[in-house]
């Protein structure tokens, strides 16, 4: 037999065998197991392994003779940042530090790109979405709107690796039924699988260590039927981001992104139970492809207090997100106007209620209390909203229509667990 030591599906222990019940049982938790079942269950959640594999989409594109004579390069002496522009780029500013000053050096080791997302949207409707974002942000200090803050955007081509597979899946799931009747409650445990084959295209993983990954992931997606061959005039205006993560590297968040989308949808397709959980999972890829592409970001980066913060905008759709400074005072400012506001309304339902009450005046203490703590946690429930950039971890808008289907669903019965209900006295 290969399994030499059984763990326990509920409490993790080591599971002995019983020759009072000729079963399975946990000496911890005393729950008790079929042997077939058990040993089953055990091996196949051994067995999952993830595998991942992935090969150029192409053969690497070569530089055709004098296009790299339209391209110039330059380094940010502040964050080192590598920055590409076309021949009459005289002047840079680096969108990951906001320094001026470029230092210019000779154009080597780039790898020509598959394909560009030409720009769509200008600088002003950058301008324009950027003060829509600011609106309305009542914690927002009150400079920060100014003109030459806003104004201080610049066009940049990010460099992003793009991901191809068709992923296979076998995901184990703990899943629960529970019965209740008067004088007790029965919990149903389920070994639950599903196997099954999953497409995706195109997934996105920005190659620039310099560029914040939450900010990368939060401006997606981009319209890849308005995908180009790349060519160098595409840049001509604006400046590239030479890539400084390699694909080796953006394999590993290619393939979380994956799995985890792999185990949410397996997961929807799990349903009549009250509580379900991943067990193990298990996903390999079958001629995953990569490919190299820019894509248009437009990019603000200022300071308050010394203090980055940065915005980025999708130059294709217009989507926007950032981070935006917080002014303390405005949050005690606020809390106490809406406290100030509740306060009222409490203390006259209270006193409502409380009327012929010895201790109303309990009631409008208590108040008072719910109107401060109401108030200040409506006013913190605005910081949610200074910080849209929030980082991806599954891959599911690049999954292809219709193109989950399962080899294999199976939902086995584990064992039960009943609770008796304490009897009111």
């Amino acid at each position: 037999m290969d399994i030499k030591e059984y763990k326990c599906p509920n409490c993790g222990g080591t599971v002995n065998f019983d020759s009072s019940s000729q079963k399975m049982k946990c000496p911890y938790c005393d729950t008790e197991f079929e042997i077939a079942v058990l040993e089953e269950y055990q091996k196949e959640i051994a067995a999952a392994k993830d595998n991942f594999g992935w090969s150029k989409e192409d053969s690497e594109q070569e530089w055709k003779e004098g296009e790299l004579d339209d391209l110039s390069s330059g380094s940010c002496p502040s964050c080192g940042a590598e920055l590409l522009g076309d021949a009459n780029t005289v002047a840079m500013v680096c969108p990951c530090c906001g320094n001026a000053q470029i230092v210019s050096k000779r154009l080597s080791g780039f790898l020509k790109p598959d394909y560009v997302i030409p720009f769509k949207l200008d600088k002003e409707k950058a301008v324009k979405e950027l003060k829509n974002f600011c609106n309305g942000k009542k914690l927002l200090p009150d400079f920060f709107v100014k003109e030459n803050h806003v104004n201080n955007v610049q066009g940049i081509y990010v460099p992003f690796w793009l991901f191809d597979a068709e992923a296979s899946g076998r995901v184990y799931f703990k899943a629960t039924k529970v019965k209740r009747a008067t004088d007790y409650t029965k919990t149903e445990y389920y070994s639950v699988l599903r196997e099954g084959n999953l497409v995706f295209e195109n997934i996105p993983v920005d190659g620039s260590e310099k560029m914040d990954d939450k900010y990368m992931d939060a401006i997606e997606p981009f319209d890849y039927t308005q995908m180009k061959d790349f060519d160098t005039t595409y840049l001509a205006g604006y400046v590239a981001e030479k890539y400084d993560v390699d694909v080796e590297k953006s394999k590993e968040r290619a393939a979380r992104r994956i799995k985890a989308s792999v185990e949410r949808e397996f997961e929807n397709s799990v349903v009549g139970y009250n509580s379900v959980n991943i067990e193990s999972s298990a996903v390999s890829v079958k001629e995953g492809k990569y490919s190299y592409a820019l894509f248009p970001v437009w990019i603000l980066n200022t300071k308050y207090k010394e203090a980055n913060y940065l915005f980025a905008m999708n130059g294709q759709s217009g989507r926007l997100v950032g981070k935006l400074p917080i002014e303390s005072k405005k949050i005690w400012k606020y809390g106490f106007i809406y406290s100030g506001i509740l306060g009222p309304i409490f203390t006259a339902a209270s006193i409502a209620l409380g009327y012929n009450d010895p201790n109303f005046a309990l009631f409008i203490a208590i108040a008072w209390i719910l109107a401060f703590i109401m108030g200040f946690a409506y006013v913190f429930s605005w910081k949610s909203q200074m910080n849209t950039a929030l980082l991806k971890n599954e891959a599911n808008a690049y999954v292809v229509k219709d193109s989950l289907v399962f080899k294999k669903k199976n939902d086995n019965f584990l064992y039960s667990k009943v609770s008796k209900i304490p009897r009111k006295k």
